[in-house]
């Protein structure tokens, strides 16, 4: 069994269209006005948790609970989260082909693991493994040995990580003994060791996996 870990956020899924509908979403259910929004967009551009809403209750003087409009973004998020069917099919080929798939996430667990069950990604995989759960982030080894492990392998076999982050998962991945492969985004760190496949898209990635050849 050979073992596939892949990031969510910006590999699987597209969650900055996801997170601007959510905050749309969550601003016209309680009549917030313009300031709130861009405040969430700002605040909750790179990571999610409930400390933001601890924050936005108190610097806008806001009575609902933070829990509550917690509560409220992460059902947002999980409506407005979608996996192309297009990916679905190929972790579902590749899974055919007998790898071993897992997700290896940072995040708060109760919303990555919403945004993985409404995209049906869930399904699919074999471990998932979201630094909410242990309160470590990638690039830290920990969190790939949990992903690793929750599908039943060990990082000692080998694999690969695949994942937009040249830093969390392509450098995370290469201290963790796996092989990596970047989707292609912004400009690549010049101190950090190349992936050993770049590409645009997720597709593109599983197509290598499809195509190598057991070690």
């Amino acid at each position: 069994m050979r073992l596939a870990l892949f990031d969510l956020d910006g590999t699987l899924v597209d969650r900055s269209t996801a997170y601007a509908h959510a905050v749309a979403g969550l601003v016209q259910d309680h009549a917030y006005g313009p300031e709130i929004e861009q405040w969430l967009l700002t605040e909750l551009a790179d990571r999610a948790d409930r400390s933001a809403f601890d924050r936005l209750r108190t610097v806008f003087s806001l009575n609902e609970s933070a829990d509550h409009m917690w509560r409220s973004y992460v059902d947002r998020m999980a409506a407005s989260v979608h996996c192309r069917p297009v990916v679905l099919a190929a972790l579902q080929q590749l899974k055919r082909a007998g790898w071993s798939i897992g997700i290896a996430t940072n995040g708060s667990s109760d919303i990555q693991g919403a945004k993985l069950a409404a995209s049906g990604i869930s399904d699919v995989v074999d471990g998932i493994a979201v630094s909410g759960d242990i309160d470590i982030r990638k690039p830290e080894r920990r969190l790939f040995e949990l992903a690793a492990a929750r599908c039943g392998l060990s990082l000692a076999d080998g694999g690969w990580m695949i994942g937009d982050s040249p830093t969390t998962d392509i450098g995370g991945g290469h201290q963790a003994g796996l092989r990596t492969i970047w989707l292609r985004g912004g400009p690549w760190p010049d101190a950090l060791p190349a992936a050993e496949y770049t590409v645009d898209d997720v597709t593109d990635a599983i197509d290598l996996l499809l195509n190598e050849n057991p070690e």
